[in-house]
């Protein structure tokens, strides 16, 4: 499969607009099987709870989950790396 002008502009585009969501949340919780996968994989025995309110939540509904936090600037990163694919694509010659 060749990189065409076409799929770069796609790929321009998406990471135009994955780094847009990624501006716009804040966190995003991890369901149950990912999070036991992502604690098998770090060789935690379970994913901690650090607030009373999600304490007594784990006594009633004990579903692991995991809130993950990502970085500001990796909404802004794949902005730019998007538009830099985006115009690159437009600066490849038509076949």
């Amino acid at each position: 499969m060749a990189m065409n002008r076409n799929r770069y502009f796609l790929v321009g585009v998406l990471f135009i607009l994955l780094g847009t969501q990624f501006r716009m949340i804040d966190s995003f919780v991890l369901n149950e099987p990912t999070t036991r996968t992502l604690a098998k994989m770090s060789r935690s025995s379970t994913p901690t709870v650090n607030d009373s309110f999600s304490s007594f939540l784990m006594q009633v509904h004990p579903k692991p989950t995991k809130r993950v936090h990502p970085p500001r600037w990796l909404g802004l990163a794949m902005i730019a790396v998007g538009s830099v694919v985006s115009l690159h694509a437009l600066a490849i010659p038509r076949h």
